[in-house]
């Protein structure tokens, strides 16, 4: 019987992808990266970032950045998702 090399890296990769683990540690990498995706004023304001099936859920008190995300909702998608490097976030919710 003959196995398949793969690499360690290859191996991990492919691990996680089928684990349950998946979608948390996308929630971890986007509040790691956070600042660099949206800047760091509205970084500074937003108090939780939040990944629940698919949906990213942006906790802020600030009224006016309230208003600003939900006008750049489709903008935060697709940068959250481009840094991801996958389609994960399908929704962003304000709150």
């Amino acid at each position: 019987m003959r196995y398949k090399v793969v690499s360690m890296g290859d191996a991990l990769k492919e691990y996680l992808n089928k684990s349950r683990f998946k979608p948390r540690l996308m929630e971890v990498r986007i509040q790691e990266n956070w600042e660099q995706v949206v800047g760091k004023t509205i970084a500074r304001y937003t108090e939780s970032v939040q990944l629940f099936d698919g949906k990213l859920v942006i906790t802020t008190t600030v009224a006016p950045l309230k208003q600003e995300l939900n006008y750049s909702k489709d903008r935060i998608i697709r940068l959250v998702n481009d840094m991801l490097g996958e389609e994960i976030v399908k929704e962003v919710m304000i709150r």
